[in-house]
């Protein structure tokens, strides 16, 4: 497993649950705690190539999007070592959202109308010409805080410029209705498996106020969503996609994510990404019967059509982000963290780390996001006031978190 965060951590325990012997490079504390782990840089692909050839691994699984973009799938292949992942090309449908926009006009796929500027004058004019609320997303990664929606003409300029700054070009695009969904598929280039949908929650404050984050919270299942909608989403938006790719020369293997707004106009892609999401990959592993191993190999090795179905359990997951004092803007780490043992040993409850490492005896905070603390029940209801338990038992200075993670009212 290649990465560091809650998400790497939900993936090592779901492929442990099932037998699985794993290795993380290069992991952080809790997961070190679960399954060894290797000081490797996961943007290195050499030396990523080098530590599964010495492990003997089977599988190398890559979890965050800039080693998929820097092309570490690619230096494990070449290695002789199956790997889920799509290559560094494939890549692009995360890595430039330019990119991602003219595949889906290339495959008919139902998404925003977008505006690629590169310059402050061609911005300026983008946002006259789409209107209020405006949208603009940085064309390359940026850990899911790229995109600014507002009301506020100067703010949305001023994130444009500053996208120019740093050498990118943006997408303005038209603003999109309704709630947004995460749907997961996993796919093999030509076969597309798709996940159980889940809906993250952005913004940091409640009621969905404040600035963009990676991720404060999710859920699973959507009981409001239509009951069409994998459906749909697979005939109108995955598998053309993936065809699509395929045409191209540059087929897409390893996981699809296509964020979704369920508008007053239908179904659209808001954003694609090429790797398991975090927080939502927390809730949709934590309701997965069958072995995930399965579904991985079979996507790396082009044998995904033999693998049976998911099958899925008919309860719920919340998972529930602590964040740094200071996150999203200017997170202050080395907070002692205290509490985790005892949430973590609550019925129905899993603490998967994020920006934590060890110092002495001490497990202290090292990132934004710190820590994912995940309830499961038979109910939203049920794995929500989970959740919330384990998190009141979770004690950092400065922390904050969403209270309002799968209530009702915030779909």
């Amino acid at each position: 497993m290649v990465g560091s965060g809650a998400r790497e951590h939900a993936l090592v325990r779901a492929l442990l649950s099932t037998g699985v012997e794993v290795a993380c490079a290069p992991g952080n504390v809790g997961i070190s705690q679960d399954a060894l782990t290797y000081p490797v840089d996961a943007l290195d692909g050499s030396a990523v190539a080098v530590l599964a050839v010495d492990l003997g691994a089977d599988l190398v699984v890559i979890g965050p999007e800039a080693p998929l973009v820097a092309g570490v799938a690619d230096a494990v292949r070449a290695a002789g070592i199956a790997c889920f992942g799509p290559s560094a090309e494939a890549a692009r449908l995360e890595g430039s959202k330019a990119f991602a926009k003219e595949v889906m006009a290339a495959a008919g796929v139902p998404t925003a109308r977008p505006i690629v500027c590169v310059s402050v004058d061609a911005a300026a004019a983008a946002l006259d010409e789409l209107g209020a609320p405006y949208v603009v997303k940085d064309d390359g990664l940026a850990a899911g805080k790229g995109v600014v929606v507002t009301e506020d003409r100067e703010e949305a300029l001023a994130h444009a410029a500053a996208c120019f700054e740093s050498g990118h070009p943006v997408v303005i695009e038209e603003y999109l209705d309704g709630p947004e969904v995460s749907l997961f598929a996993i796919t093999d280039g030509v076969t597309v498996v798709p996940l159980q949908p889940a809906q993250d929650f952005k913004r940091v404050g409640d009621g969905d106020t404040g600035p963009n984050t990676g991720g404060m919270g999710a859920y699973s299942p959507l009981p409001w969503a239509p009951a069409d909608l994998v459906d749909e989403t697979m005939r109108t938006v995955l598998q053309p996609t993936i065809d699509e790719m395929r045409r191209r020369g540059t087929p897409f293997r390893g996981l699809l994510y296509a964020g979704l707004a369920l508008t007053s106009r239908g179904l659209r892609v808001v954003e694609f990404n090429a790797r398991f999401g975090d927080p939502e990959t927390q809730v949709v592993l934590a309701r997965l019967e069958s072995p995930l191993v399965d579904l991985l190999m079979g996507s790396a090795t082009g044998t995904l059509a033999d693998v049976a179905p998911p099958i899925w359990s008919d309860g719920a997951a919340v998972t529930v982000v602590v964040a740094a004092e200071g996150y999203p803007e200017s997170p202050v780490a080395g907070g002692v963290i205290e509490g985790l043992a005892d949430a973590d040993a609550l019925d129905g409850v899993d603490v998967l780390h994020a920006g934590t490492r060890a110092e002495g005896d001490d497990i202290v905070a090292s990132g934004g996001r710190v820590l994912s603390v995940v309830g499961r029940g038979a109910t939203l209801t049920e794995a929500r006031g989970r959740a919330y338990a384990g998190v009141d038992l979770i004690r950092l200075p400065g922390s904050h978190h969403r209270r309002d993670i799968a209530q009702p009212h915030s779909v």
